[in-house]
């Protein structure tokens, strides 16, 4: 069993430094104090890694950082009982942890911010390199982006032509530009033409579940015009079938 300490441990410090990133990065854009979010009061370092109420208001913490802390402790695990057959451990665990941080943070603020796109497009591009070649790799970064730059800006058109009719103004997308760069990052990690197989997957996915969101909304009356559904979570999945499980 001892063994298994290390990426218990690996997991237990990972699922911190997500949880972390995903509080402050979409709120200052920097690696600053973390706050409560009810009364912004700045949590001291035991009370917020250990899931405390905030001291002021007594707001309990979000269910988000127990799924994650549980999720990141239990995945290296895994990892590291069943090993990916062309994935070291640590390569596939320090993927994961950055499919996870983009994960949640899209799904909280529908929102991918551009140096964690950076960070992602290196580590992409590296792994992609190891996995398939220079060639495979680049072809599929550029397909990746290329493919989403086309739906972005159909999508562009489509909710101006519907504002025009509809006589409104709106600043709503139907496919933030962080999609296009996070296609083009899956597209370096899965290269070519694995990446064509992947954006299926994922606009698949993603319009049965906004469909299934949207009938939801529709039947209890809370549906808005241009709502938006985040979408990084359909590529990340999609990425993550392909890559682990089929």
């Amino acid at each position: 069993m001892n063994f298994i300490i290390i990426p218990l441990v690996v997991g237990w410090l990972s699922g911190w430094l997500v949880n972390y990133l995903a509080d402050v990065l979409p709120v200052t854009r920097s690696f600053s104090h973390p706050v409560c979010s009810h009364c912004q009061t700045p949590y001291r370092w035991g009370g917020y890694l250990f899931f405390h109420p905030c001291i002021t208001c007594g707001a309990p913490r979000q269910v988000r950082p127990f799924v994650i802390q549980a999720v990141l402790t239990i995945t290296p695990v895994l990892l590291w009982i069943f090993p990916h057959p062309r994935f070291p451990f640590i390569l596939a665990f320090i993927l994961f942890i950055y499919l996870c941080l983009v994960f949640v943070i899209d799904l909280e603020h529908r929102l991918i911010l551009h140096p964690v796109s950076l960070f992602g497009a290196l580590l992409a591009l590296g792994i992609g390199i190891y996995l398939h070649g220079i060639g495979s790799t680049l072809i599929g970064g550029v397909v990746g982006f290329g493919i989403m730059s086309v739906f972005y800006f159909l999508g562009e058109l489509y909710v101006r032509y519907m504002a025009k009719k509809r006589g409104i103004s709106t600043d709503e997308v139907a496919l933030g530009f962080g999609d296009v760069n996070l296609s083009g990052i899956l597209g370096l990690l899965l290269g070519w033409p694995l990446i064509s197989i992947g954006l299926l997957f994922a606009v698949l996915a993603g319009g049965l579940i906004s469909l299934i969101i949207i009938l939801g909304m529709v039947i209890a009356k809370k549906y808005k015009t241009f709502t938006a559904i985040p979408y990084a979570p359909f590529l990340i999945l999609s990425v993550l079938y392909l890559l682990y499980i089929l």
